[in-house]
This record gives structure tokens, C-alpha cells and sequence, in this order.
């Protein structure tokens, strides 16, 4: 049987983080009609700062993420699962005001873990996976099963 999305390209989605050309990964890669989003920090890309606040910082993963969202094709309303990772899991229960404002009506799949990260001023990472919503020019018909 073909998938519908067999046939859409994978492409990947750069935020101009450093972190992606130094590291080699990009911030999303759309796959078919899958979005995954690489674990998104707290820094504002174009200027390369982080806030010291997490619950700012949390605010600022989730506008980096939108807009790999929004390049994929996507919204918060299509993410299927999102992963929280924190330091200190101390820090979480601050964020929840502003993890609910994104996810609070789409209920995606969760787990937040306690970990460390890449850099010590980073407090929080969000990773999320959503899928596009259908198109006209992403569906096709689907072949039945040889035979």
C-alpha cells in the first residue's frame, strides 16, 4: 500500500542557530507529512542571548519552535508529542502557565525529564513532533494492495 506522503520530499528546516552548523543537525525535518523539531533551547537565534529567567526562557523555545512550525507547514495544534528536558526539575512547574497556553487544547503526548544540557545556561530544552495536516497537494489517491 502507498502512504500519501510517500512521495513528498524530506527537507530540512534551519533556524540559523550556530549550534546547527557547528553541531551538524537542523532545527525540524519534515518528512513526508511528520515534523520532528530538534530540542529547542531558550536562546534567541538571530542575537545568540539567553535569558536567565526560565520561564522566559521556556517562552523563547516555544517561539523558536512556532516558526519551524510554521515553515514545516504547521502549528501548535498539529503537535502529536513533546518532550521537556530540565536541569532542575524544580524548574518546571513555573513554565506550566506557558507550556498550557500551546498545548493546553491539543493535549500532545508528554514527558518531561530531568537531564543535563549542552550549555549551563540553558534551563529548559522542548523537542516536539507534529504532523501536517493534509493538503490538497499532498494527497493522492492510495493504491490499493497488489493482488
Amino acid at each position: 500500500m502507498i502512504h500519501p506522503s510517500d512521495d513528498l520530499p524530506r527537507r530540512a528546516i534551519l533556524s540559523g542557530s550556530e549550534f546547527e552548523e557547528r553541531i551538524g543537525y537542523a532545527r525540524a525535518v519534515v518528512d513526508g507529512d511528520r515534523v520532528h523539531v530538534s530540542g529547542t533551547t531558550g536562546f534567541d537565534y538571530t542575537a545568540m542571548t539567553i535569558s536567565d529567567d526560565v520561564v522566559e526562557q521556556a517562552e523563547q523555545c516555544l517561539r523558536n519552535i512556532g516558526a519551524a512550525l510554521t515553515e514545516a507547514g504547521c502549528t501548535f495544534a498539529d503537535v502529536v508529542r513533546v518532550r521537556y528536558l530540565l536541569p532542575d526539575r524544580a524548574d518546571f512547574k513555573p513554565c506550566w502557565p506557558v507550556l498550557r497556553r500551546c498545548f493546553g487544547e491539543v493535549r500532545p503526548a508528554a514527558t518531561m525529564m530531568v537531564c543535563g544540557l549542552a550549555d549551563p545556561r540553558m534551563r529548559i530544552e522542548i523537542e516536539v513532533d507534529a504532523r501536517r495536516p493534509a493538503t490538497a497537494e499532498a494527497a493522492r489517491p492510495v493504491s490499493p494492495p497488489p493482488g
